[in-house]
């Protein structure tokens, strides 16, 4: 149980990462991917990277710059501009539906415009599941300079399109449905230089 834990990024750049094992039994037709940081990086890094074996960017969040978020379904991004960090925590969720094509994202409890992307599409159920590298290969493939550094918490994805009540207890660290990964009872395994400790505060 990760309650009230991070994992801690340490080096900068980093060749470590956090393998995340999910219990995915078909392909996703919706979903949605929230997690909470703290960095002090401005160059570009991966925060959530989900490969399959087809498609190394199946889903992907990713921050280029401290004011922009990018996130991948199937290859294709959008963007979402935010205002630039006061080097806090940041919450992000992102959630995306096949059926309208419809990205969602939210930051700190706050959505952003809606956008289009990848209407119809389907997300493999094979993948690899990483935290602090971004995949170019199935599991693999790292560029260290996409790499995270700094603190990771509260990683979530589910197999819907969280509704707007549920995306706000997200970022209140409130009570949330079942999860394919829930941060409470996450199967992980570390690769390299990645600390588990308490968060310092709320």
């Amino acid at each position: 149980d990760l309650y009230r834990k991070v994992f801690v990024f340490r080096k900068d750049p980093s060749d470590a990462y956090v393998v995340l094992r999910a219990r995915l039994e078909q392909p996703l037709h919706n979903l949605t991917v929230c997690l909470r940081s703290y960095t002090d990086l401005s160059r570009p890094h991966s925060l959530f990277s989900y490969a399959t074996k087809a498609q190394d960017n199946e889903i992907l969040l990713f921050k280029p710059k401290p004011e922009e978020y990018r996130f991948y379904v199937g290859g294709k991004f959008v963007t979402f501009r935010v205002p630039e960090g006061r080097r806090d925590w940041e919450h992000v969720c992102a959630s995306w539906e096949s059926a309208s094509g419809i990205a969602e994202f939210w930051l700190n409890g706050k959505p952003w415009p809606r956008k289009g992307l990848q209407r119809g599409y389907t997300v493999g159920a094979t993948a690899a599941i990483l935290l602090g590298q971004e995949q170019d290969s199935f599991g693999g493939g790292f560029d260290f300079y996409n790499s995270f550094s700094g603190e990771l918490t509260d990683v979530y994805l589910w197999d819907t399109a969280l509704s707007p009540d549920k995306m706000r207890a997200a970022f209140l660290s409130l009570r949330l449905p079942p999860a394919l990964l829930a941060w409470k009872s996450l199967s992980y395994e570390v690769k390299g230089d990645v600390v588990v400790k308490p968060r310092l505060r709320e």
